[in-house]
């Protein structure tokens, strides 16, 4: 069976990653011991095509980065991991965008970004990665305006299902201009930016999602609630997928992972419920982990956790209904 192709126009950044105690109070000074700091790869874009790229699918990657250092190391390492970079497109004139990531001890983080080069991305560049005839578009919002309202609208034109996080968020975002979306996933900061409703319990999510449905032409919301879990809405019914409970390590980049995955096997399966499932232990195991890109697990790893958690609660005969979503594999399963 051939492997699906996902084109992912996004951001590419190096994280500045800070491990502390607790974040510091405004005025005050907190000096840390140990090797709390660290610079890793990272940005939604290259954190969602590493995770594709991990779990089998024929990964693009469509990006901007500056003439750095940093630029030749994230470049580098996307190869490795089996990423076409045909077309990421070097910015002499400005640095590859930098994520200053702030880690508390209980695994909360702070996020600023400085979008250096990924601002730059041109409807040109778009352009230039459609023509690897991609089977699905993937989006999210860490680049100008024009350029993810273009790269929908060939997606549109060329009838290629797009999938979008929708982060970061902002009030003024013309989301009428996007077009159809198969799966339209915002966070829950995300959902309040977009909707003036704060997700909080399951009247508001549904509240949420139904306003999010008249802003944007999708088949499927799907609200990120963090430790709350997920929340499925198609615009006549609606379902609720709870979080795994692990100790969290760091939370950076679980959305992108949970996004990723719902959209890769959502592709193999077109069952929401399912992909989400495995999206919930693919973000479970990321949390467990430090760090953006190495923390994301590969398939094998979400597999196997989810035959073991279907063992632990049912039994192994059950555990064994969980199905294989590689690219050559069947038809998932909702036990996952």
């Amino acid at each position: 069976m051939k492997k699906a192709r996902i084109l992912v126009v996004s951001s590419a950044n190096i994280d500045f990653v800070q491990r502390m105690r607790r974040v510091p109070y405004s005025g005050e000074t907190v000096v840390e011991t140990g090797e709390s700091y660290s610079y890793v790869p990272g940005g939604k874009g290259a954190n969602s095509a590493i995770t594709f790229a991990r779990f089998g699918a024929d990964t693009v990657f469509a990006c901007r980065v500056g003439r750095d250092a940093n630029a030749k190391r994230l470049v580098s390492m996307y190869q490795r991991e089996g990423i076409d970079t045909r077309y990421i497109r070097e910015d002499p004139d400005v640095p590859t965008g930098l994520a200053s990531i702030l880690v508390e001890e209980n695994g909360k983080n702070r996020i600023i970004v400085y979008p250096g080069a990924n601002m730059t991305m041109t409807e040109e560049d778009i352009e230039a990665g459609f023509t690897c005839y991609p089977d699905a578009l993937y989006l999210q919002l860490e680049i100008p305006d024009d350029a993810v309202i273009e790269a929908c609208r060939r997606a549109n034109e060329a009838g290629i299902p797009v999938f979008i996080d929708a982060g970061p968020a902002r009030m003024d975002f013309p989301l009428e201009k996007l077009g159809r979306i198969e799966i339209f996933s915002p966070n829950e900061n995300e959902c309040r930016i977009f909707t003036g409703i704060s997700p909080s319990n399951e009247d508001s999510c549904l509240r949420a999602a139904v306003k999010l449905s008249t802003l944007v032409n999708a088949k499927f919301i799907v609200l990120k609630l963090g430790e709350r879990g997920s929340f499925i809405y198609d615009g006549s019914e609606y379902w609720t997928v709870p979080a795994e409970k692990v100790k969290a390590v760091d939370t950076t980049a679980a959305g992108d992972v949970f996004s990723a995955v719902m959209t890769y096997v959502y592709l193999q399966n077109a069952n929401i419920v399912s992909a989400v499932k495995y999206a919930t232990c693919a973000a479970a195991l990321s949390v467990t982990r430090p760090g953006a890109s190495t923390s994301i697990p590969t398939l094998d790893e979400v597999i196997a956790y989810a035959r073991n958690k279907v063992a632990a609660e049912n039994g192994e005969e059950d555990a064994s209904a969980v199905t294989d979503v590689s690219a050559e594999g069947a038809e998932g399963s909702e036990d996952a």
